[in-house]
Order: structure tokens, then C-alpha cells, then sequence
């Protein structure tokens, strides 16, 4: 009984064995079976966060492509305005008063950089000679006034506000929209180009020449004959507008009968093989019975 019984056998009958040893201790177990529990909430923790996080991305890259579209939407429907494209309007030409470093206003931008430059070197070289300054002004269309020649005397007067100011100056106007020009200028201007020139050039050169969308020609052949006519020289002339008649495409009486002569043989002779052939096939069949 006592090897049976004995305490390290049986704790069971010793107290203090057993309320100073359990029975199992925490040591002796495997480590796989201490963390069970954390482990479980942890995956637990991190399927949620999988389980919830791909949606997030997706929503993400959604509104990704949606910020992309609405870019390329943006720059397709709202094109960037260039420096080129941003010319001047007819109301910004009448504040901004005539040009500093040049004698052209190109608002229709229509002229060439050659076109200036030879414009600029004959026109400073007659106001260093006579004293008699130019400018020329190109505009898309006329929204303000009616035509291009209040236009002229409303820029000639806002510019040069005074007689003194205006009086040996001069504007030209030309509105492509419109394919018409126009001149005018002060008292000494008027007098020194001569009114039958004046009346030449915004006949001929400015509408006939824009009418063909010659604009760089156009503003230069007018340049040139202005200062034809302020240094005396003799009339270089303008173009003439050109007569385009058009053919017409009616024919004549005698050409419609004949042709109906000839519809009416082509007709016939259809008509004709049209009813003898089918007749005479019947009446060949019922020959042989």
C-alpha cells in the first residue's frame, strides 16, 4: 500500500503536493497549443482587413479613371488658348491707341512676318520724308458698326481725339469676314493721297484682292499706291475684278428637240420588241401543234 499510495504517485492524497504542484503546468505544454486563440483573431483580424481592403482599392482606381476622364474631356471640349490665338478684338484695338514699335494691327492675323517688315520699311521711311503716318488694321468681322468705314472714323478719332493730333494721320481698315476695306485719316492726309486714289484703293485693292484671300498683297499693294500718292509719283494702279461668268448648263431648243427626236425612236423600237417578239414566239409554238 505505501509504494501504491506513496506522494510521488499520488498526489491526489497528498495536499500540499497538490496545492504546490498542478497538474499540468503551462511549461510542459507545446508552443503550437499556447497561441490558438491569439492566432485565430488574428486571421480572423486579417481577413477582415483583406475582405474590406480590396474593395477600398477598387473604389480607388474608379475614381482614378474617373479623374482621368474628366481631364481628357476637359482639354478636349476646353482646348488651352495658345499666345498665337490670343489676338485682339475690335474694342481692345480702340483702347490699346495705335501701335508703338510698328505701323500694323494685325487683329485677323492675316499678314505675313515679311508682309510687316516691308510695311514697316515703307512706311517709316515716307513718315521721315514727309511726315505723313500710317496704319493699317486687319479685323475678322465688325460687331460694333456697320461697316468697315465708320469703324475707320471711330478709331481715327479715338486715337488722335484732336485735329492736330490727327491731322496728318492715316488708317486703313480691312475686314476679312466682310471682304471690304476702308480708308480715312485727317484733313492734310486726305489731301496729299487725293480722293481719286483713295476711292481706288477701297474699290480695287482691299475687296478684290480679299475676295481671293490675297490679304498680305492686298495691304501692300495699298501701302504701295498711298505712298505713290503722297510722294507725286504716277498712279501704279490696282487689280480688276475679275469677271466670272458662269456657263450656263441649260440646253438649247434646238438641242432638246433632238434628243427627244432620238428618245422618242429609242422608245419606240422597245415598245415595238417588246410586243412582236412574245407574239411571234406564240405564234410559232402553235404552229407545230
Amino acid at each position: 500500500m505505501e509504494t501504491i499510495l506513496s506522494p510521488p504517485f499520488s498526489p491526489l492524497f497528498n495536499p500540499k503536493s497538490s496545492l504546490s504542484k498542478p497538474f499540468l503546468s503551462l511549461s510542459h505544454l507545446p508552443r503550437s497549443t499556447k497561441p490558438i486563440c491569439c492566432s485565430l483573431r488574428k486571421q480572423h483580424s486579417q481577413i477582415e482587413k483583406e475582405s474590406f481592403s480590396v474593395p477600398k482599392s477598387w473604389v480607388s482606381h474608379v475614381q482614378q479613371g474617373l479623374a482621368a476622364l474628366a481631364i481628357s474631356l476637359a482639354l478636349n471640349f476646353c482646348p488651352v488658348v495658345s499666345a498665337d490665338s490670343a489676338l485682339a478684338s475690335e474694342f481692345d484695338v480702340l483702347n490699346e491707341g495705335p501701335p508703338k514699335d510698328s505701323y500694323v494691327v494685325d487683329d485677323a492675323g492675316v499678314l505675313s512676318r515679311v508682309t510687316k517688315s516691308d510695311l514697316k520699311a515703307l512706311l517709316s521711311d515716307v513718315e521721315k520724308r514727309k511726315g505723313f503716318h500710317i496704319n493699317f488694321i486687319t479685323v475678322r468681322k465688325l460687331t460694333s458698326k456697320a461697316d468697315a468705314f465708320e469703324y475707320a472714323d471711330q478709331v481715327l478719332e479715338k486715337w488722335y481725339p484732336s485735329v492736330e493730333q490727327g491731322n496728318d494721320k492715316g488708317i486703313v481698315v480691312l475686314v476679312t469676314s466682310q471682304k471690304e476695306g476702308a480708308i480715312t485719316g485727317g484733313p492734310d492726309f486726305v489731301n496729299a493721297v487725293g480722293d481719286t486714289v483713295l476711292d481706288a484703293t477701297v474699290s480695287e485693292n482691299l475687296p478684290v484682292l480679299a475676295t481671293e484671300e490675297k490679304y498680305n498683297e492686298a495691304v501692300f499693294s495699298t501701302a504701295r499706291r498711298l505712298v505713290a500718292a503722297i510722294d507725286g509719283l504716277p498712279d501704279p494702279g490696282g487689280p480688276q475684278l475679275k469677271d466670272n461668268k458662269r456657263e450656263s448648263n441649260f440646253k438649247s431648243r434646238e438641242e432638246t428637240d433632238e434628243k427627244r427626236g432620238q428618245f422618242t425612236l429609242v422608245v419606240g423600237g422597245l415598245l415595238v420588241i417588246a410586243f412582236v417578239v412574245p407574239m411571234a414566239q406564240y405564234y410559232a409554238y402553235v404552229s407545230k401543234k
